[in-house]
């Protein structure tokens, strides 16, 4: 078949950024990002992050096409900082978000465990 290998889809290959950011020439503080081997659920759940920040005035994503594995994601802040703070921010808000849930659900999976009687350890990490 002329399919591509399926590791393709999620290994970075060597000297290939997992993340790249370039400044908009004709939009003030605007960049575009790539990130690589991802996919729209990375790309809605960052818009989303970035639209929750008062100093972003757009946030959108694409992936280009179906067989190239990277996304691309436009940030126009309003000039109070610069789209790569924003993105930087939101990736940083996003890892204590899940970092939270993890907990949250380590700490219930245990009390649920207890009660039943079974081993009570658990570690996702």
């Amino acid at each position: 078949m002329n399919a591509p290998d399926r590791y393709e889809k999620f290994v970075v290959p060597e000297g290939l950024q997992k993340i790249s950011h370039e400044k908009d020439t004709k939009v003030p503080h605007a960049a575009t990002f790539t990130i690589q081997r991802e996919d729209h659920t990375i790309g809605n759940i960052v818009r989303m992050q970035l639209h929750r920040d008062n100093r972003v005035n757009f946030a959108g994503y694409k992936v280009p096409h179906p067989l190239e594995y990277r996304m691309l994601i436009k940030v126009q802040t309003n000039g109070e900082c610069e789209p790569k703070v924003a993105m930087q921010d939101a990736l940083q808000d996003l890892q204590n978000e899940f970092g939270e849930i993890a907990a949250s659900f380590a700490a219930e999976t245990s009390r649920f465990k207890q009660m039943s009687g079974e081993p009570a350890h658990i570690d996702y990490q």
